[in-house]
């Protein structure tokens, strides 16, 4: 006897609270018959069965567990309540609202209404899934997926109107009582009359609803006043060719009948519309369908397995609701229209992904089956995954919270290279800094000119300093202070072609600062200061339209060109360009105005057969080199799988680069863009697209990168490899608008096949987000600086690093060169000298590198010969395959190290910067 009463002790619970932490779990737990009844279940191992009066607060009335959709919902209206969710919240924000019905779902939704739509009510499986603790309150449940814990206040709505239609029947409109579907007394067999029916409308007689699911998609509100007439205009004014109505009040929309409907006698539809006694609004799963055109049934989907897109393979229905709330595939796309497995797959794998799939009839996901195990989603039975695809109504697309899932099995949509050790590279600490960068320089003097905003970063700097590389053991010596006048703030910087190199600086962030125009001469040498500095002044030298974000570039004859950005600090745009020295009015350009504030900082390139390339948000067109009009507009770059509005100019500031050109010069120009991010959700972009802007027919090529980037760096080296780096896995260019850090380095080579040009490469340790820089040095590394999220997260970057390609790792034999001539003519040819035998000539454009803009950037392989070590190499041919400028110099021996830049000029200065301004705070001037 003890012992039984030992049992009873422990086998039955009883309380008015749940306690510990108890919460509820997966019903398969509970699978331990009970002692008094094998029939039933009784719990199991620390598991409850769990039987509850529920309550509902004053007035309200407990109506049970009812079925929901959330193509299709039970109650339409929902209801957003401050603070997490709870029942007692939910109830007085729908009561509030003047709501009879309310509705707890999925922990955290609620749902009101004054009658039930879309077919919803009572679950078949009674409250066996409304087990979802409530966000407020987990001693409450709040429904679960697709299950909605319902509410009624006092005695619910008031019929409009009522009729006996038979026996087994109920007052129509009363959601609590649903019509019956058995055949009522009436003996009525005719179409039912009704009148002023749209033009070609006409009865197609009574059809079965739900015996499959829903045979008509597009449910319209309820309406208790509803007539034939009223729901076939409806459908009509929308576009629609079907109308069905059903339950009295419902009017149902589409182009079809679906999921193999059937038709029954027109006894069946037997309840009188809720508008007008006299005609027949369906009845209970039962539709009165009318149509202006021949009917056409679909049958009950299947899935398509056969004529998929290349070497896609269909793998299941896979669960969506995993535990942890992520979903199975991250990118989510909506179809309304035209959702099939081909076209949802064939998007995927167009961005290099290798899982799909469908769910809910209209909705698209992209990803990885990496995504899918680390949701730890699993396959269900096949009969969960129902819904027809938006665009085939033959076909399964998914379920609720259910996935037809679609695997890639041919080669790799994306293979990506993860060398390691000195293949790998590295990142290297250099020097402290004493500002943080808005744009960094190289200069023909072997140093590295930093320029600096005003006003967030160290107190006491001069706004500008150059950094001698040969000093880095020696801070003091290594900072040279400059000076600049007004802030440079967003600004943009470039080499000119004159004989000094000189530097420029223009725009700004607002007032006298947006028109700055700022010059500088290099001088000094390695360990020795020089004494130039900033030249400035804005009363008699300034931009005509104030710009802040522009982006400048030197002509194919040698002037400046400076494009775009906006009329002071988020002021209105300036969608106008302008040339330096000044040629006649600025020019409008309606294509910046109407993309505006997304254009800023666009990508410029002189393209060799005329003309100009510019690339803005998520925009390309090509311009006549002289007057600046349209002659061209290339195809939009491709953006995110799930958005093609994402851009890849600031602010969504992903970054470009020319990709190399090599003697006779007689490919097209190919011109690569990488990173950027979403409008609103600013998520980062993880893909680069290439595009060929001169062919007849221009395309863009897509290639997945290893991880997503915003507010990236890109810097061209000598061995025509390009080197990614910086940036955010998520956001925006601007303070505070990025977070979760991209540490990692990636190695891009245009020379291997594309879809494996990737290489994951070394990571660093410092954030680098808005504001950072990367730029090549003489010696072939890559300098990279800057960062300045004013986040309080991440903390404003002094600390300069360098990354060493893998081509200086492990200390190799580099070649020297000597070069006697560094003025070239277009096409001459030009001795030089190396102590090793030479395998390539490089020569790159002197770049400016700021807000994702390598500006001047430029990589050329010119043609050249050797006999020994006296070698001849041959300048590019004219200035539109190499624009007028200065460019760093490059040997390479047979294992692709490369020697230290020698500075040349190609092309002379055709503009005659060098006698510009002759103004008298702009001396000397270096001449022509």
């Amino acid at each position: 006897m003890l012992l039984w009463v030992l049992f009873l002790l422990f086998c039955l619970d009883c309380g008015n609270a749940i306690t510990n932490g108890g919460a509820p779990a997966d019903s398969a737990g509970c699978d331990m018959v009970c002692n008094g009844n094998s029939t039933e279940y009784c719990g199991g191992p620390n598991r409850l069965n769990l039987y509850t009066t529920r309550q509902a607060p004053d007035g309200w009335n407990v109506l049970g567990c009812y079925t929901d959709s959330v193509n299709a919902r039970t109650l339409t209206t929902g209801a957003y309540p401050a603070g997490t969710l709870t029942t007692e919240s939910c109830l007085a924000a729908c009561r509030g609202l003047n709501f009879y019905y309310a509705g707890t779902e999925y922990a955290g939704e609620c749902y009101c209404g004054n009658s039930f739509s879309n077919g919803g009510g009572p679950a078949p499986d009674g409250n066996a899934q409304c087990n979802m603790a409530c966000n407020g309150n987990a001693q409450e449940t709040c429904g679960g997926p697709n299950r909605l814990n319902v509410y009624q206040w006092g005695d619910g709505p008031s019929t409009a109107s009522s009729s006996t239609v038979g026996a087994g029947t109920t007052t129509a409109g009363d959601p609590n009582n649903p019509p019956s579907t058995t055949t009522p007394t009436t003996t009525t067999t005719t179409a039912p009359v009704v009148t002023a029916l749209p033009d070609g409308w006409s009865y197609q007689g009574c059809w079965i609803d739900n015996a499959n699911g829903r045979v008509m998609n597009y449910a319209q509100a309820d309406d208790q006043s509803l007539t034939v007439e009223k729901c076939t205009s409806l459908c009509a004014e929308l576009g629609y060719s079907v109308a069905g109505m059903e339950y009295a009040y419902q009017c149902f929309c589409d182009n079809y009948l679906r999921m193999g409907a059937a038709n029954t006698p027109d006894s069946d539809c037997s309840i009188p519309c809720a508008g007008n006694s006299a005609e027949k609004c369906g009845a209970g799963n039962r539709l009165s369908v009318y149509s202006n055109s021949s009917l056409t049934v679909y049958p009950v989907p299947s899935v398509q397995k056969t004529n998929l897109p290349g070497d896609w393979q269909y793998a299941g229905c896979l669960r969506d609701d995993a535990a942890n709330g992520v979903r199975a595939l991250p990118y989510q796309i909506i179809l309304n229209n035209n959702n099939t497995a081909t076209n949802c797959i064939s998007q995927c794998s167009a961005f290099g992904y290798s899982g799909g799939g469908m769910e809910y009839g209209n909705e698209c996901y992209c990803g990885d089956p990496s995504d899918v195990q680390a949701a730890g989603d699993a396959f269900v039975a096949e009969s969960e995954c129902g819904f027809a695809c938006s665009g085939n109504a033959t076909n399964i697309c998914g379920g609720a919270r259910r996935l037809s899932y679609y695997t890639w099995h041919g080669a790799p949509l994306a293979q990506w290279s993860y060398p390691t050790g000195n293949a790998a590279g590295a990142y290297q600490f250099l020097i402290g800094g004493v500002v943080i960068p808005l744009v960094t320089q190289a200069a023909k003097n072997g140093k590295i000119t930093f320029l600096e905003k005003g006003g967030t970063g160290a107190p006491n700097t001069t706004g500008a300093y150059e950094l001698d590389l040969s000093q880095i053991n020696n801070f003091t010596g290594a900072w040279r202070p400059m000076h600049v006048k007004t802030d440079i703030f967003c600004s943009s910087s470039l080499t000119l072609p004159d004989k000094a190199a000189r530097q420029i600086n223009v725009g700004g962030w607002a007032l006298d600062s947006t028109f700055g125009i700022r010059i500088y001469t290099p001088d000094g040498s390695p360990g020795v200061w020089g004494k130039n500095d900033w030249q400035e002044n804005v009363n008699v030298l300034r931009l005509q339209d104030g710009r802040w974000y522009p982006t400048s570039m030197i002509l194919a004859n040698g002037s400046i060109l400076v494009v775009g950005g906006e009329s002071g600090s988020n002021a209105p745009a300036t969608p106008t360009l302008e040339i330096l020295p000044k040629v006649g009015p600025t020019v409008y350009c309606d294509w910046l105005q109407r993309t505006d504030p997304n254009n800023l900082y666009p990508f410029l390139v002189v393209l060799p057969s005329g003309g100009v390339f510019v690339a803005y948000y998520n925009e390309a067109r090509i311009l006549d080199e002289n007057t600046f009009a349209t002659t061209k507009e290339l195809p939009n770059p491709p953006g995110a799988v799930n958005n093609f509005l994402a851009g890849r100019t600031y602010p969504m500031e992903g970054t470009a680069v020319i990709l190399p050109q090599y003697a006779p010069y007689t490919d097209h120009l190919k011109i690569m863009l990488c990173g950027g991010s979403t409008p609103t959700q600013g998520f980062a972009l993880d893909n680069c697209v290439t595009i060929a802007p001169e062919d007849d027919n221009p395309k863009w090529t897509l290639e997945r990168m290893p991880s997503k980037r915003v507010l990236t760096c890109i810097a061209a080296l000598p061995d025509g490899t390009y080197l990614i780096a910086n940036g955010a896995h998520q956001g925006f260019g601007g303070f505070g608008l990025a977070n979760d850090p991209n540490l990692n380095a990636v190695l891009y080579d245009p020379s291997k096949p594309v879809n494996t040009r990737f290489s994951v490469m070394a990571n660093t340790t410092v954030a680098r987000l808005y504001h950072s820089e990367a730029i090549l040095m003489d010696d072939g590394r890559v300098l990279i600086s800057g960062s300045d999220p004013e986040d309080d997260t991440h903390p404003q970057e002094y600390r300069v690093e360098v990354f060493i390609p893998p081509y200086l790792m492990g200390s190799p034999d580099r070649p020297s060169i000597t070069v006697p001539s560094t003025d070239w003519d277009y096409g001459a040819s030009y001795s030089f000298s190396s102590n090793y035998t030479v395998a390539k000539v490089s020569l790159l454009g002197a770049g400016a590198s700021t807000h994702g803009n390598s500006i001047g950037q430029r990589t050329i392989f010119p043609a050249f010969s050797c006999t020994g070590g006296a070698c001849s190499v041959t300048a590019p041919p004219n200035a539109h395959v190499c624009p007028p400028g200065w460019f760093q110099m490059f040997v390479l021996n047979a294992d692709g190290t490369p020697s230290v830049a020698q500075w040349v000029r190609i092309g002379g200065d055709p503009a005659q910067l060098g006698n510009w301004p002759n103004l008298p705070d702009f001396q000397p001037l270096p001449g022509v």
